[in-house]
């Protein structure tokens, strides 16, 4: 398994010393992440690993998710997510799992929320072009007709109308992984990330389909 849970922190840029180029990266905070449950198929029905990631107060935890963690041996975290593997037998309750693991990984897909926009229009949440701004044109940012005549005489389901945009699930993909602080528990990769600063973040090797959050 190479998956791991971490946060975003923000972006910066790294320099090529030898081509003298200059890349835009985002810096990921990622792990440590203990290991608090082992799922295997002759228990669970399939394989897979329970991670957690963040610090929290005990206190601040819920009562059944104190007992969980407590009978892993583990301090509660903040976030708790599940990943799939192909041999769970490999990882132990209270095993840490660090950055390391993206030392001799190419590319990754980074999985996030993106930020929330609200409720917005056809223009901002679709890409809809403007209506005319002149000659007394009173439907510049209307949607425009969304229907038929007499038949059917209804607006056809999954029409692109205005509504909620943004705070939902966004999968980056093929991230290339510019450097590793492992002292730090940093990733630097290519490119913009999705979500917030400070948001929550599951890192996986690129085309690895790997939990979520």
């Amino acid at each position: 398994m190479k998956a791991l849970l971490g946060k975003k922190l923000g972006m910066t840029q790294v320099f090529n010393q030898e081509t003298g180029e200059v890349t835009p990266v985002t810096v990921l905070q990622i792990g440590p992440c203990p290991v608090v449950q082992v799922k295997t198929r002759d228990t669970d029905g399939y394989e897979a690993v329970q991670i957690g990631y963040g610090d929290m107060r005990p206190a601040l935890a819920t009562l059944p998710r104190r007992g969980h963690f407590r009978k892993a041996g583990v301090l509660p975290r903040r976030w708790l997510r599940e990943v799939r593997v192909e041999d769970a037998s490999q990882y132990e309750v209270g095993q840490e799992l660090t950055v390391d693991l993206f030392n001799d990984v190419a590319k990754v897909d980074v999985v996030g929320v993106s930020k929330g926009r609200g409720f917005q229009g056809g223009i901002k949440r679709h890409g809809f072009g403007t209506g005319p701004k002149t000659h007394g044109s009173r439907n510049y940012r209307q949607p425009g007709a969304i229907g038929q005549c007499a038949t059917p005489a209804r607006v056809m389901k999954g029409i692109r109308m205005p509504g909620r945009h943004g705070n939902a699930r966004v999968t980056a993909r093929n991230l290339r992984v510019e450097q590793v602080d492992t002292e730090n528990n940093l990733l630097m990769v290519g490119g913009a990330v999705p979500g917030a600063r400070n948001g929550l973040v599951l890192v996986r090797v690129a085309g690895k389909g790997a939990g979520g959050v």
